[in-house]
C-alpha cells in the first residue's frame, strides 16, 4: 500500500484494533453471524505524517446504502445551522446575486435545508440510495452518485460554496474528489470541509471514531498536504465541539486569501503538542488498552451487583468499541436507538438487538452511552431518568471545545 495522501511507501504501524466487521453493517436476524470481518489498523506515513487505515472496504459496500441519518439528532442539525449561517455571513457578499451550494455526501439533506433557508440554490450528491431518496422527498435536490471529478465535469457548474461535512475522510477516490472540488468551486468560492480532528480523537481517547468508513485521520498539517497537491489552500479554521472536536476548515483556490490568525494559532498549537508524531499514536494505542481494562472492570462489577445495562444509541462508532472491548449481550441487553431505520436490527460482530427508544417497556439501571458525542443533549433529555436513579455511564468524555 502507498500513502493515500502523498503516495509514500514508508508507512509505519500505529494502532491495531484487530479484525472487525464494517461497523455500519447492522444485521437483520437472518444475517447474524454471516457478516465479513476486515483488518482495522491505523498506519502513519513517515513522509506526510498522515494517519490512515491500511485496508479499504470498497465504497460500494459501505456507502451504496446505509442507515445513518443526519437529521435524527437535534445537536447535529443545530450545528449545521450554525455553520451555514456563519458561511453566509462571512462569504455571501463575494457571490453576488443568487447564491449556490454543493454538498458532497449530503445524506438526508439536513445541512442543505439550512442553506436553502438562507436563500441558496442547493444541490446534494449522496451515494446512499435510501438517504438520497429521503432528501429528494423532502425537496432537497440530490443526485444519488459517488462524487468525483467525472461527476463534477458532468455538472459543469461553479458553486459559491462547496460543503463536505464528515465525508472528506471517507474517500476511496480521494484525489479524484479533490480535483472535482477544485473544478466545482467558483474563483472566489469557499470549500467548507468538516472533519474529525485527530488531535482531539487522541486527546479524548475517542478511539471508537476509528472504523472502516474513516479511511483518513486528519490534523491541520496533514490535510494541508492533500489540499495543496490539488491547487487548494486552507485559509481559516476553527475547532467546534460537535462529535467531540471537529475542525471546520475554510478552503479556497491557492493564493486567493491569506491565512487567518486563528489558523496560524491552531497550526502552532498542533506542532507544539507533537500531534503528528508516530510516538504520539503509539502512546494512544497503549492508552486504549488501559481504557478497555477499566471499562470491562466497571461492567463486570455492575453485573456482579445484578444491574441491568442497556447501550444508549447504536452509532456506527459504537461498534468499534463493542467489538474491540468484547462487549456483547453478556453485558448489554440491547441498544436503545432513535433512528427508525435501525429498528429490529442487530449490531455487527456482537449481535446486540436494537430497540427504538419510544418502544421500551422497561428502564435499565445503567445506560452505557455509545452516542457519547451528544452528551449534553442526552443528559438534558433524560433528566427524569437521572432523577429516578438511572446511571448514564460515558466511556468517552470529550473535552469541551469552543475555539
Amino acid at each position: 500500500m502507498l500513502c493515500r495522501v502523498c503516495d509514500s511507501a514508508d508507512l509505519q504501524p500505529a494502532v491495531d484494533l484487530g479484525r472487525q466487521p464494517w461497523c455500519n453493517h447492522f444485521l437483520r436476524p437472518e444475517q447474524i453471524g454471516s457478516e465479513p470481518v476486515y483488518p482495522l489498523r491505523v498506519v502513519w506515513c513517515a513522509d506526510c505524517q498522515t494517519a490512515q487505515l491500511d485496508y479499504t472496504v470498497r465504497k460500494e459496500i459501505m456507502f451504496g446504502d446505509h442507515t445513518y441519518l443526519s437529521g435524527v439528532t437535534r445537536s447535529l442539525s443545530n450545528h449545521f445551522h450554525e455553520v451555514a449561517s456563519d458561511v453566509d455571513r462571512r462569504f455571501a457578499g463575494a457571490a453576488g446575486g443568487r447564491k449556490s451550494v454543493l454538498d458532497i455526501g449530503s445524506n438526508d439533506g439536513t445541512q442543505l435545508k439550512h442553506y436553502r433557508a438562507l436563500g441558496y440554490d442547493v444541490l446534494g450528491v449522496e451515494s446512499s440510495k435510501t438517504t438520497a431518496r429521503i432528501a429528494n422527498e423532502a425537496g432537497i435536490n440530490t443526485l444519488n452518485e459517488f462524487f468525483n471529478l467525472e461527476v463534477a465535469r458532468r455538472l459543469n457548474r461553479k458553486f459559491d460554496v462547496v460543503n463536505a461535512a464528515g465525508v472528506f475522510f471517507h474517500l476511496e477516490e480521494l484525489h479524484s474528489v479533490a480535483d472535482g472540488i477544485r473544478q466545482s468551486l467558483a474563483p472566489d468560492g469557499v470549500f467548507v470541509v468538516q472533519f474529525l480532528y485527530m488531535k482531539r480523537i487522541v486527546d479524548n481517547l475517542a478511539f471508537d471514531q476509528i472504523y472502516h468508513e474513516h479511511l483518513l485521520y486528519y490534523n491541520l498539517a496533514t490535510i494541508e498536504v492533500l489540499l495543496n497537491r490539488h491547487g487548494l489552500e486552507l485559509f481559516d479554521a476553527r475547532v467546534a465541539p460537535i462529535h467531540g472536536g471537529s475542525v471546520i476548515a475554510y478552503v479556497g483556490h491557492q493564493g486567493r486569501r491569506p491565512p487567518s490568525a486563528r489558523l496560524q494559532a491552531l497550526r502552532a498549537a498542533e506542532a507544539e503538542s507533537r500531534a503528528n508524531d508516530l510516538e504520539t499514536y503509539r502512546e494512544f494505542a497503549l492508552r486504549i488498552e488501559r481504557m478497555r481494562e477499566e471499562n470491562l472492570a466497571y461492567l463486570d462489577e455492575a453485573k456482579r451487583l445484578g444491574r441491568r445495562i442497556f447501550g444508549f444509541g447504536a452509532p456506527v462508532k459504537g461498534n468499534t468499541l463493542l467489538n474491540y472491548f468484547g462487549i456483547g449481550t453478556r453485558y448489554l441487553d440491547c441498544l436503545v436507538e432513535k433512528n427508525p431505520l435501525r429498528k429490529g436490527l442487530y449490531s455487527p460482530g456482537k449481535h446486540i438487538p436494537i430497540v427504538l427508544e419510544h418502544e421500551l417497556e422497561v428502564v435499565p439501571d445503567i445506560y452505557y452511552v455509545l452516542a457519547w458525542n451528544f452528551r449534553q443533549e442526552i443528559l438534558a433529555n433524560n433528566r427524569h431518568l437521572i432523577d429516578r436513579g438511572v446511571q448514564f455511564f460515558f466511556p468517552v468524555v470529550p473535552q469541551d471545545v469552543y475555539a
